[in-house]
Protein backbone atom coordinates (compact mmCIF):
# COMPACT_ATOMS: atom_id res chain seq x y z
CA UNK A 1 0.00 0.00 0.00
CA UNK A 2 1.52 3.68 -0.99
CA UNK A 3 -0.16 6.46 -0.28
CA UNK A 4 1.32 9.80 -2.19
CA UNK A 5 0.47 13.57 -0.93
CA UNK A 6 2.08 16.08 -3.11
CA UNK A 7 1.99 19.89 -2.30
CA UNK A 8 0.45 22.95 -4.42
CA UNK A 9 3.45 23.84 -6.89
CA UNK A 10 5.39 24.07 -9.97
CA UNK A 11 7.95 21.89 -11.49
CA UNK A 12 11.80 20.78 -11.37
CA UNK A 13 15.29 22.45 -11.73
CA UNK A 14 18.80 22.50 -11.03
CA UNK A 15 21.90 23.29 -11.78
CA UNK A 16 25.69 24.32 -10.31
CA UNK A 17 29.50 24.96 -10.91
CA UNK A 18 32.15 22.96 -8.92
CA UNK A 19 34.90 25.71 -7.66
CA UNK A 20 37.90 25.05 -5.04
CA UNK A 21 38.68 27.10 -2.02
CA UNK A 22 41.58 29.47 -2.96
CA UNK A 23 43.40 28.49 0.11
CA UNK A 24 43.69 25.76 3.17
CA UNK A 25 41.85 28.26 5.28
CA UNK A 26 39.37 29.01 3.08
CA UNK A 27 36.08 27.97 3.23
CA UNK A 28 35.24 25.96 -0.42
CA UNK A 29 32.34 28.23 -1.79
CA UNK A 30 32.09 29.85 -4.96
CA UNK A 31 30.59 32.87 -3.28
CA UNK A 32 33.04 36.20 -2.34
CA UNK A 33 33.26 37.43 0.68
CA UNK A 34 30.71 39.96 -0.22
CA UNK A 35 28.49 37.79 -1.98
CA UNK A 36 28.20 35.03 1.25
CA UNK A 37 27.67 38.39 3.32
CA UNK A 38 24.89 39.62 1.43
CA UNK A 39 23.61 35.77 1.15
CA UNK A 40 23.48 35.45 5.03
CA UNK A 41 21.51 38.99 5.05
CA UNK A 42 19.10 37.79 2.58
CA UNK A 43 18.69 34.67 4.62
CA UNK A 44 18.10 36.01 7.61
CA UNK A 45 15.94 38.95 6.92
CA UNK A 46 13.34 35.95 4.96
CA UNK A 47 9.82 35.43 6.80
CA UNK A 48 10.45 32.80 8.22
CA UNK A 49 14.16 32.94 8.29
CA UNK A 50 16.21 29.75 6.75
CA UNK A 51 16.20 27.40 10.16
CA UNK A 52 20.17 28.32 9.89
CA UNK A 53 19.60 31.63 11.24
CA UNK A 54 15.94 31.23 12.90
CA UNK A 55 16.20 33.06 16.32
CA UNK A 56 18.39 35.42 15.26
CA UNK A 57 18.28 39.65 15.43
CA UNK A 58 18.90 40.94 12.29
CA UNK A 59 20.91 43.44 14.26
CA UNK A 60 23.36 41.18 15.64
CA UNK A 61 23.81 39.62 11.80
CA UNK A 62 24.98 42.61 10.80
CA UNK A 63 27.01 43.19 13.81
CA UNK A 64 28.74 39.85 13.30
CA UNK A 65 29.07 40.24 9.21
CA UNK A 66 31.15 43.42 9.89
CA UNK A 67 33.54 41.64 11.18
CA UNK A 68 34.09 39.38 8.11
CA UNK A 69 36.30 40.23 5.69
CA UNK A 70 38.17 37.18 4.20
CA UNK A 71 36.58 33.42 3.90
CA UNK A 72 39.03 32.08 6.13
CA UNK A 73 37.20 30.03 9.00
CA UNK A 74 38.49 31.04 12.18
CA UNK A 75 37.76 34.80 11.34
CA UNK A 76 34.22 33.50 10.71
CA UNK A 77 33.97 31.42 13.78
CA UNK A 78 35.07 34.71 16.02
CA UNK A 79 33.13 37.29 14.46
CA UNK A 80 29.98 34.75 15.47
CA UNK A 81 31.48 33.94 18.68
CA UNK A 82 31.53 37.85 19.88
CA UNK A 83 27.96 38.23 19.44
CA UNK A 84 27.48 35.06 21.21
CA UNK A 85 30.05 35.79 24.24
CA UNK A 86 27.89 38.36 24.71
CA UNK A 87 24.78 37.06 25.20
CA UNK A 88 26.28 34.09 27.03
CA UNK A 89 27.72 36.73 30.44
CA UNK A 90 23.92 38.51 30.12
CA UNK A 91 22.31 35.13 30.49
CA UNK A 92 24.82 34.67 33.29
CA UNK A 93 24.05 38.42 35.31
CA UNK A 94 20.56 38.04 34.81
CA UNK A 95 20.74 33.93 35.94
CA UNK A 96 22.78 35.48 39.44
CA UNK A 97 20.00 38.04 40.05
CA UNK A 98 17.68 34.98 39.99
CA UNK A 99 15.55 36.27 36.28
CA UNK A 100 15.27 32.97 35.35
CA UNK A 101 13.20 33.93 32.13
CA UNK A 102 15.45 36.32 30.31
CA UNK A 103 18.43 34.50 31.34
CA UNK A 104 16.97 31.66 29.79
CA UNK A 105 16.41 33.14 26.39
CA UNK A 106 19.93 35.00 26.50
CA UNK A 107 21.60 31.62 26.72
CA UNK A 108 19.48 30.51 23.81
CA UNK A 109 20.57 33.31 21.61
CA UNK A 110 24.17 32.76 22.74
CA UNK A 111 23.62 28.78 21.84
CA UNK A 112 22.52 30.02 18.51
CA UNK A 113 25.61 32.48 17.20
CA UNK A 114 27.82 30.08 18.80
CA UNK A 115 26.05 27.36 16.65
CA UNK A 116 26.35 29.55 13.24
CA UNK A 117 29.92 30.29 14.00
CA UNK A 118 31.00 26.70 13.45
CA UNK A 119 28.56 26.19 10.78
CA UNK A 120 28.64 23.55 9.01
CA UNK A 121 30.99 21.67 10.72
CA UNK A 122 34.20 22.70 13.43
CA UNK A 123 37.00 22.09 10.77
CA UNK A 124 39.11 24.54 12.06
CA UNK A 125 40.29 25.77 15.47
CA UNK A 126 37.95 28.50 16.42
CA UNK A 127 35.01 26.77 14.99
CA UNK A 128 35.96 24.11 17.36
CA UNK A 129 35.99 26.67 20.02
CA UNK A 130 32.53 28.12 19.05
CA UNK A 131 31.08 24.37 19.06
CA UNK A 132 32.51 23.54 22.57
CA UNK A 133 31.06 26.94 23.50
CA UNK A 134 27.62 26.39 21.87
CA UNK A 135 27.71 22.74 23.81
CA UNK A 136 27.67 24.83 26.74
CA UNK A 137 25.76 27.74 26.38
CA UNK A 138 22.55 25.60 25.30
CA UNK A 139 22.88 23.19 28.48
CA UNK A 140 22.63 26.40 30.34
CA UNK A 141 19.36 27.34 28.99
CA UNK A 142 18.34 23.35 28.82
CA UNK A 143 18.21 23.50 32.57
CA UNK A 144 15.39 25.16 32.55
CA UNK A 145 13.55 23.05 30.51
CA UNK A 146 10.27 21.30 30.86
CA UNK A 147 9.56 19.02 30.82
CA UNK A 148 13.32 18.46 31.87
CA UNK A 149 16.43 17.53 29.51
CA UNK A 150 18.45 14.16 30.55
CA UNK A 151 21.70 14.22 29.09
CA UNK A 152 22.21 10.39 28.62
CA UNK A 153 25.80 8.47 28.23
CA UNK A 154 25.65 4.97 26.78
CA UNK A 155 28.70 2.98 26.43
CA UNK A 156 29.71 2.31 23.18
CA UNK A 157 32.72 0.41 21.76
CA UNK A 158 35.36 2.31 24.58
CA UNK A 159 33.70 5.56 24.04
CA UNK A 160 30.12 7.02 24.44
CA UNK A 161 26.75 7.60 22.61
CA UNK A 162 25.90 11.36 24.04
CA UNK A 163 22.23 12.26 23.83
CA UNK A 164 19.17 14.75 24.60
CA UNK A 165 16.60 12.56 26.24
CA UNK A 166 12.72 14.63 27.11
CA UNK A 167 10.08 12.71 28.73
CA UNK A 168 6.53 13.85 29.18
CA UNK A 169 4.99 13.55 32.59
CA UNK A 170 2.75 10.79 32.28
CA UNK A 171 1.44 7.53 34.27
CA UNK A 172 2.81 4.22 32.19
CA UNK A 173 5.34 3.77 29.79
CA UNK A 174 5.41 6.67 27.21
CA UNK A 175 6.18 6.12 22.92
CA UNK A 176 8.89 8.06 21.60
CA UNK A 177 10.85 9.35 18.31
CA UNK A 178 14.50 9.04 17.97
CA UNK A 179 15.17 11.94 16.18
CA UNK A 180 18.93 11.43 14.15
CA UNK A 181 20.67 14.90 13.15
CA UNK A 182 21.83 15.96 10.24
CA UNK A 183 24.88 17.15 8.47
CA UNK A 184 25.18 20.74 9.72
CA UNK A 185 22.08 20.53 12.27
CA UNK A 186 23.07 19.49 16.08
CA UNK A 187 21.07 17.64 18.57
CA UNK A 188 20.90 20.79 20.44
CA UNK A 189 18.78 22.92 18.37
CA UNK A 190 16.58 20.18 17.22
CA UNK A 191 15.64 19.25 20.86
CA UNK A 192 14.32 22.30 21.52
CA UNK A 193 12.57 22.86 18.07
CA UNK A 194 10.50 19.21 18.55
CA UNK A 195 8.21 20.46 20.96
CA UNK A 196 5.02 19.40 18.85
CA UNK A 197 5.83 15.54 20.21
CA UNK A 198 6.01 16.40 24.36
CA UNK A 199 2.83 18.53 23.78
CA UNK A 200 1.57 14.79 22.88
CA UNK A 201 2.45 13.14 25.48
CA UNK A 202 5.62 11.60 22.93
CA UNK A 203 9.06 11.38 24.41
CA UNK A 204 11.52 12.66 22.16
CA UNK A 205 15.64 11.03 22.07
CA UNK A 206 18.15 12.89 19.74
CA UNK A 207 21.70 11.97 18.52
CA UNK A 208 24.20 13.37 16.41
CA UNK A 209 24.42 11.04 13.39
CA UNK A 210 27.97 9.24 13.00
CA UNK A 211 30.59 11.78 11.86
CA UNK A 212 29.28 15.44 13.16
CA UNK A 213 28.86 16.62 16.39
CA UNK A 214 29.65 14.20 19.70
CA UNK A 215 28.62 11.18 17.53
CA UNK A 216 31.52 8.42 19.17
CA UNK A 217 32.09 6.98 15.46
CA UNK A 218 32.45 8.34 11.81
CA UNK A 219 30.06 7.34 9.08
CA UNK A 220 29.92 4.29 7.06
CA UNK A 221 28.27 1.59 5.76
CA UNK A 222 28.28 0.05 9.04
CA UNK A 223 27.88 2.93 11.48
CA UNK A 224 24.04 2.34 11.76
CA UNK A 225 25.48 -0.32 14.76
CA UNK A 226 25.50 3.60 16.86
CA UNK A 227 21.51 3.67 15.83
CA UNK A 228 21.00 0.07 16.99
CA UNK A 229 22.81 0.52 20.47
CA UNK A 230 21.31 3.58 21.56
CA UNK A 231 17.53 1.67 20.35
CA UNK A 232 18.85 -1.24 22.62
CA UNK A 233 18.97 1.50 25.58
CA UNK A 234 15.93 3.46 24.48
CA UNK A 235 14.26 -0.10 24.81
CA UNK A 236 15.19 -1.03 28.35
CA UNK A 237 14.25 1.79 29.71
CA UNK A 238 11.19 1.47 32.07
CA UNK A 239 9.43 4.76 31.03
CA UNK A 240 9.67 4.28 27.45
CA UNK A 241 7.02 1.65 25.78
CA UNK A 242 9.62 -0.22 23.52
CA UNK A 243 7.16 -1.22 21.23
CA UNK A 244 5.97 2.40 20.33
CA UNK A 245 9.40 3.91 19.37
CA UNK A 246 9.62 5.89 15.94
CA UNK A 247 12.42 7.23 14.07
CA UNK A 248 13.25 10.60 12.17
CA UNK A 249 15.94 11.38 9.91
CA UNK A 250 16.39 14.66 7.77
CA UNK A 251 18.51 15.50 5.38
CA UNK A 252 21.79 12.76 5.68
CA UNK A 253 20.08 11.20 8.35
CA UNK A 254 16.92 10.69 5.71
CA UNK A 255 19.37 7.66 5.18
CA UNK A 256 19.91 6.47 8.18
CA UNK A 257 16.20 6.37 8.65
CA UNK A 258 15.52 4.39 5.26
CA UNK A 259 18.09 1.57 6.24
CA UNK A 260 16.55 1.89 9.64
CA UNK A 261 13.16 1.17 8.61
CA UNK A 262 14.34 -2.28 6.98
CA UNK A 263 17.10 -3.71 9.42
CA UNK A 264 15.27 -2.64 12.66
CA UNK A 265 11.82 -2.92 11.31
CA UNK A 266 10.68 -5.12 13.89
CA UNK A 267 10.93 -2.42 16.68
CA UNK A 268 10.45 0.62 15.25
CA UNK A 269 6.53 1.66 14.62
CA UNK A 270 6.81 4.48 12.10
CA UNK A 271 10.09 6.09 10.34
CA UNK A 272 10.17 9.27 9.00
CA UNK A 273 12.94 10.24 6.26
CA UNK A 274 12.78 13.74 4.95
CA UNK A 275 15.68 14.37 1.74
CA UNK A 276 15.55 10.95 1.06
CA UNK A 277 19.17 9.86 -0.13
CA UNK A 278 19.60 6.21 -0.99
CA UNK A 279 21.28 5.69 -3.93
CA UNK A 280 22.14 8.18 -6.54
CA UNK A 281 22.91 10.59 -3.61
CA UNK A 282 26.22 8.75 -2.84
CA UNK A 283 27.15 8.29 -6.51
CA UNK A 284 30.05 10.35 -8.12
CA UNK A 285 27.92 12.08 -11.31
CA UNK A 286 25.24 13.72 -8.53
CA UNK A 287 28.10 14.53 -5.76
CA UNK A 288 30.36 16.10 -8.38
CA UNK A 289 27.61 18.79 -9.51
CA UNK A 290 25.70 18.80 -5.67
CA UNK A 291 28.58 19.83 -3.59
CA UNK A 292 28.63 23.33 -4.74
CA UNK A 293 24.77 23.60 -4.97
CA UNK A 294 24.09 27.19 -4.55
CA UNK A 295 21.01 26.22 -1.95
CA UNK A 296 23.57 25.23 0.90
CA UNK A 297 25.66 28.36 1.87
CA UNK A 298 29.26 27.17 1.84
CA UNK A 299 31.57 24.56 2.59
CA UNK A 300 29.61 21.77 1.72
CA UNK A 301 32.47 19.36 0.41
CA UNK A 302 34.62 19.54 3.14
CA UNK A 303 31.26 19.02 5.68
CA UNK A 304 30.18 16.07 3.62
CA UNK A 305 33.94 14.73 3.52
CA UNK A 306 34.11 15.14 7.76
CA UNK A 307 31.43 13.19 7.98
CA UNK A 308 33.79 9.67 6.73
CA UNK A 309 37.02 11.12 8.05
CA UNK A 310 38.21 11.82 4.49
CA UNK A 311 39.63 14.70 2.90
CA UNK A 312 39.73 15.76 -0.90
CA UNK A 313 36.72 15.05 -3.31
CA UNK A 314 38.27 12.59 -4.73
CA UNK A 315 37.88 10.43 -1.18
CA UNK A 316 34.95 11.39 -0.95
CA UNK A 317 33.56 10.75 -4.57
CA UNK A 318 35.18 6.87 -3.80
CA UNK A 319 33.72 6.39 -0.31
CA UNK A 320 30.12 7.08 -1.41
CA UNK A 321 29.20 4.01 -3.70
CA UNK A 322 29.43 1.62 -0.59
CA UNK A 323 27.20 3.05 0.99
CA UNK A 324 24.04 2.93 -1.24
CA UNK A 325 21.20 1.03 -0.13
CA UNK A 326 20.67 -0.83 -3.35
CA UNK A 327 24.09 -1.83 -3.35
CA UNK A 328 23.80 -3.09 -0.09
CA UNK A 329 20.22 -5.29 -1.21
CA UNK A 330 18.22 -2.97 1.32
CA UNK A 331 15.95 -1.61 -0.90
CA UNK A 332 13.85 -4.44 -2.06
CA UNK A 333 13.17 -5.57 1.59
CA UNK A 334 10.18 -5.00 4.09
CA UNK A 335 9.66 -2.37 5.71
CA UNK A 336 8.40 -0.77 9.04
CA UNK A 337 5.97 2.09 8.06
CA UNK A 338 7.31 5.02 6.52
CA UNK A 339 6.67 8.45 5.38
CA UNK A 340 9.21 9.96 2.69
CA UNK A 341 9.53 13.83 2.33
CA UNK A 342 11.10 15.79 0.01
CA UNK A 343 10.70 18.36 -2.97
CA UNK A 344 11.07 18.00 -5.83
CA UNK A 345 13.98 21.07 -6.77
CA UNK A 346 16.00 19.55 -4.14
CA UNK A 347 19.39 20.40 -5.33
CA UNK A 348 21.18 18.42 -2.31
CA UNK A 349 19.71 15.25 -2.95
CA UNK A 350 18.19 13.56 -5.31
CA UNK A 351 14.30 13.31 -5.96
CA UNK A 352 14.89 10.04 -7.70
CA UNK A 353 15.76 8.47 -4.46
CA UNK A 354 12.86 9.20 -2.76
CA UNK A 355 10.85 7.64 -5.56
CA UNK A 356 13.10 4.90 -5.68
CA UNK A 357 12.67 3.62 -2.14
CA UNK A 358 9.22 4.21 -2.26
CA UNK A 359 8.34 2.52 -5.35
CA UNK A 360 11.12 -0.62 -3.50
CA UNK A 361 10.26 -1.22 -0.34
CA UNK A 362 8.30 -3.78 0.51
CA UNK A 363 5.61 -3.90 3.30
CA UNK A 364 5.37 -0.50 5.22
CA UNK A 365 2.60 0.79 4.12
CA UNK A 366 5.20 3.35 2.38
CA UNK A 367 3.47 7.13 1.73
CA UNK A 368 5.28 10.38 0.30
CA UNK A 369 4.80 14.08 0.49
CA UNK A 370 6.38 16.07 -2.37
CA UNK A 371 6.64 19.06 -2.66
CA UNK A 372 6.75 19.85 -6.71
CA UNK A 373 8.18 23.26 -6.18
CA UNK A 374 10.04 22.38 -3.11
CA UNK A 375 13.84 22.30 -2.45
CA UNK A 376 15.96 20.60 0.12
CA UNK A 377 13.69 19.02 2.84
CA UNK A 378 10.61 20.06 0.57
CA UNK A 379 11.07 23.54 1.87
CA UNK A 380 9.94 26.87 -0.09
CA UNK A 381 8.64 29.98 0.95
CA UNK A 382 4.79 28.19 0.80
CA UNK A 383 6.27 25.54 2.85
CA UNK A 384 9.01 26.18 4.98
CA UNK A 385 10.67 23.95 7.66
CA UNK A 386 8.64 24.43 10.24
CA UNK A 387 5.44 24.26 8.20
CA UNK A 388 6.25 20.72 6.96
CA UNK A 389 7.40 19.45 10.67
CA UNK A 390 4.32 21.06 12.08
CA UNK A 391 1.54 20.20 9.55
CA UNK A 392 2.99 17.05 7.83
CA UNK A 393 5.53 15.23 10.04
CA UNK A 394 4.63 15.93 13.27
CA UNK A 395 1.17 14.55 13.11
CA UNK A 396 2.07 11.51 10.10
CA UNK A 397 4.62 10.45 13.23
CA UNK A 398 2.19 11.39 16.44
CA UNK A 399 -0.57 9.07 14.46
CA UNK A 400 1.57 6.79 13.93
CA UNK A 401 2.87 5.74 17.64
CA UNK A 402 -0.65 6.36 19.11
CA UNK A 403 -2.79 4.38 16.67
CA UNK A 404 -3.56 1.12 18.34
CA UNK A 405 -1.58 -2.08 18.11
CA UNK A 406 -1.89 -3.80 14.93
CA UNK A 407 -3.50 -7.32 16.01
CA UNK A 408 -0.79 -9.86 14.87
CA UNK A 409 1.61 -7.95 16.26
CA UNK A 410 -0.10 -7.74 19.97
CA UNK A 411 -0.63 -12.19 18.93
CA UNK A 412 3.28 -12.15 18.81
CA UNK A 413 3.78 -10.55 21.75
Amino acid sequence: MRKTIMAAGLAFSCAIALAAPAHAVDMATTRSVEQLIDEVIKRASQTPPRSMVAGMKIEDVKAALSNIKTLDRDEWARAWMSVADRYMEEGRKLEKAGRIAPAREAFLKAYRYYKFGHYPVDNSPEKAKSYQKGVEAFLAYARYLEPKLEVVRIPFEGKEIVGYLRLPKAKGKVPLVYLATALDSRKEEWTERNEDYLKAGIGIFLTDMPGTGQAPIKGSEIADRMFKAALDYLAARPEIDAQRIGFYGGSWSSYWAVKLAVTERARLRAVVSQGTGVHEYFSAEWQRVAVNTEEYLMDLLPARSSVYGVEGLDAFLAFGPKMSLKAQGLLDKPSAPMLLVNGSRDTQMPIADLFLAAASLKGGPVETWVNPAGGHMGNDSTWPSERIRKEIVAPWMIKMLKAPEPATKAAAR
